[in-house]
C-alpha cells in the first residue's frame, strides 16, 4: 500500500482521527499537509511525527466552512508542496444533540457547513490540480449514522449524508480525470468525540466498558479506519471509486443504544 512521492491533505488533522489518518499516509511515504482550526500545538506536533517518518509535513490553519479559506489553504499547499494529489475531508464537529423542534438554524448552518460545504469548497480547489496528476483521491469520512440516523443528531446526520452525495457525484464526474472519491463510515470511535458521544448515549465514564459489546471485543481505534484509507488510496484500491465502506466491527454500541437495540 505505497504512496511514495503523493501529497496528502487532511483536514481536522491536529488530534484524534485525522491525526491517525496523516501518519498513516506519511508511513505509506506521502508528504503531509495538516488542516486544523484552533489547536496549533496538537497539528505542529502530529507534524513533527510526520517528518520523523522521513516525510515532509506543514500545518495551515483554516476554517473549512468558509470558501476564501479553503480556497486560500489549498493554494497554500500546492505553493508550498508542488501539488495535492490526496484529499481526506476529516474536519468534522458534533451537534448539540437537540430534536429538530428544537434546533437553532444556526446549529444547522454551522454543522452541514462543516461536514458538507467544506468538503464542496475543498475539492472544487483541488481538482484542477489532481486533473494534472498521474492519479487523484478524495477521501469523505462520513459516519454510519447516514446509514442509521438516531434521535437528536438532524445535523451531523444532515451534513453527513450530503458529503455522502458529494462523494457520489464526484466520483462519477471525475473517474474520467483519473480521480477515485469514496467514503469511509465509521461507527463509534475511541476519540474525543466518542468518547462524548458514548457517555451521552450510555452513561459509561470509560468507553472501553463498551469493548464487549463492540465488534471484535473493543471499539474502534482511530488506526482502523486510517489503515481502510490507506488502502483506497493505494494501488490495491486503484480501481474503486463511488463506493462506501463502513468500518465498525459489524456492531456499535452506542448506536445500539440510541435505536434501543439490544446486543446480542
Amino acid at each position: 500500500m505505497d504512496s511514495a512521492g503523493r501529497v496528502g491533505l487532511v483536514t481536522g488533522a491536529g488530534r484524534g482521527l485525522g491525526r491517525a489518518i496523516a501518519l498513516g499516509l506519511a508511513e505509506a511515504g506521502a508528504d503531509v499537509a495538516i488542516n486544523y482550526r484552533r489547536d496549533e500545538e496538537s497539528a505542529l506536533s502530529v507534524a513533527e511525527a510526520v517528518e520523523r517518518l522521513g516525510r515532509r509535513a506543514r500545518a495551515y490553519r483554516a476554517s473549512v466552512s468558509d470558501a476564501d479559506e479553503a480556497q486560500d489553504l489549498v493554494k497554500q499547499v500546492v505553493s508550498d508542496f508542488g501539488f495535492v494529489d490526496i484529499l481526506v475531508n476529516n474536519a468534522g464537529i458534533a451537534s448539540r444533540g437537540l430534536p429538530v423542534a428544537e434546533t437553532d438554524p444556526a446549529e444547522l448552518l454551522r454543522v452541514v457547513g462543516v461536514h458538507a460545504f467544506g468538503p464542496h469548497y475543498l475539492s472544487r480547489a483541488v481538482l484542477p490540480v489532481m486533473r494534472a496528476r498521474p492519479r487523484g483521491d478524495i477521501i469523505m469520512i462520513s459516519s454510519i449514522g447516514t446509514l442509521y440516523p438516531t434521535p437528536n443528531s438532524a445535523p451531523y446526520s444532515m451534513g453527513k449524508a450530503a458529503m455522502e452525495a458529494l462523494a457520489f457525484t464526484l466520483a462519477k464526474e471525475e473517474r474520467q480525470y483519473g480521480v477515485r472519491v469514496n467514503v469511509v463510515a465509521p461507527g463509534l470511535l475511541d476519540t474525543d468525540m466518542g468518547r462524548r458521544s458514548a457517555r451521552a448515549a450510555t452513561g459509561v465514564a470509560d468507553i472501553h466498558d463498551l469493548d464487549e459489546r463492540s465488534g471484535f471485543g473493543r471499539v474502534c481505534r482511530p488506526e482502523d479506519v486510517a489503515g481502510v484509507v490507506r488502502f483506497l488510496v493505494s494501488d490495491a484500491g486503484g480501481y474503486i471509486t463511488g463506493t462506501r465502506i463502513v468500518v465498525d466491527g459489524g456492531t456499535d454500541p452506542v448506536l445500539d443504544a440510541m435505536l434501543g437495540r439490544t446486543h446480542p
